[in-house]
């Protein structure tokens, strides 16, 4: 039994990752029909705020010496602007592009984060010790669990209940649902198009600077490719979910999540270190039986 419960607290702490990622992307695909390939990188970029420019593989801490409050919030706010800016110099201007274009632009602006960050602090990966007491186990129902664990599943909830209800309940949550069903209708029913878009640009840097920080408290390292597997999950989970589904795209995350601690588990030991391949076959399969994902949407369309 107490095994059990350790299975389920890693399964609900990976799949909250997977499925704030998740949503980060939809939440841009909900409004502009664009797969954002850079999420990754800006999660990485916010992240990189934490250190001092050098090239030691052990660095100084810089913005990560400051009281938590302040530098949880910094870290936040970089990912927040670092998104809006990339709205306002490059998809703002590609809005009539093609879907190809976007993607490409979106590819091109993540290889500028990463290039932008090996030039400030080079290629080796940074050990940062950040609240290492979230590393001390805690006795849960028998499970001895770190603390990390459960502050990841705990922000996690809090943030996504807190995102439910501004999107049922605020006018800009219901503004961002209504472009998702039909942005043309929506623009004509008085939305404003370039408020919702840099909302949702917005949030999804916030899911990604704190994507980024869990992330750190849990490894101790920063690199400057640590966003791109994050990036990948989080794109198959929306897919899952179906594009352009809010829920959906975190339901994708937490199954993710679900699937990758099973086989984990259960697989025998020779095979566990292809449990990613186990993993993607289960995605195949999936998207055999619903291959519009969990939740169709009206997504399909071009959105502006």
């Amino acid at each position: 039994m107490t095994h059990w419960l350790q299975y389920l607290f890693d399964a609900l702490s990976l799949g909250s990752l997977y499925a704030l990622g998740a949503l980060g992307i939809a939440l841009i695909f909900g409004v502009m029909r664009l797969v954002n390939f850079a999420h990754g990188d800006m999660m990485t970029f916010a992240t990189f705020v934490l250190v001092a420019p050098t090239t030691e593989a052990v660095t100084s801490l810089w913005v990560g010496g400051w009281p938590t409050p302040l530098l949880v919030l910094t870290v936040l706010a970089t990912g927040a602007l670092l998104s809006v800016a990339s709205e306002l110099l490059v998809f703002r201007h590609l809005r009539r592009a093609s879907p190809s274009t976007t993607m490409i632009a979106s590819f091109a602006m993540g290889f500028v984060i990463q290039n932008a960050l090996l030039v400030l602090h080079s290629s080796r990966p940074k050990a940062v010790n950040l609240w290492p007491e979230l590393n001390t186990p805690l006795e849960l129902f028998g499970a001895r669990l770190p603390a990390l664990q459960l502050l990841t599943i705990a922000v996690a909830a809090a943030l996504l209940a807190g995102l439910a209800w501004m999107l049922k309940h605020s006018r800009a949550g219901l503004e961002m649902r209504a472009a998702a069903e039909d942005f043309n209708m929506a623009r004509g029913l008085g939305v404003k198009a370039n408020r919702v878009i840099l909302l949702a640009f917005a949030l999804s840097g916030v899911l990604a600077a704190l994507i980024g920080l869990l992330m750190l408290s849990q490894t101790g390292l920063v690199d400057i490719r640590m966003g791109a597997p994050m990036m990948l999950v989080a794109f198959v989970s929306t897919v899952i979910g179906g594009l352009g589904s809010l829920q959906g795209a975190v339901l994708g995350g937490l199954l993710i999540g679900v699937v990758s601690t099973l086989l984990q588990a259960l697989l025998p030991l020779e095979a566990r270190s292809f449990r990613d391949a186990f993993v993607y076959l289960s995605v195949i399969a999936l998207l055999l039986w619903r291959p519009n994902g969990l939740f169709v949407t009206s997504a399909a369309r071009q959105r502006v």
